[in-house]
């Protein structure tokens, strides 16, 4: 897999949520910075080494 694309949008009780386009993969935070953080562990939880994502790609919906 050469991208994977996380949808981000601010959580109506404060921070954000994070949640992959076509994977079962999803975080939240309470800053952006958290939220990086986050979706790169989840990323790396979620893959084995061998079909890890090259590209974390985060577009925000707001």
């Amino acid at each position: 897999m050469n991208e994977i694309i996380f949808l981000v949008e601010p959580d109506p009780v404060g921070g954000y949520t994070a949640k992959a386009l076509g994977e079962a993969i999803f975080t939240d935070a309470e800053t952006l910075e958290e939220l990086h953080a986050g979706v790169r562990d989840a990323v790396r939880c979620h893959f084995e080494p061998e079909r890890m994502p090259k590209m974390i790609c985060l577009v925000t919906n707001y």
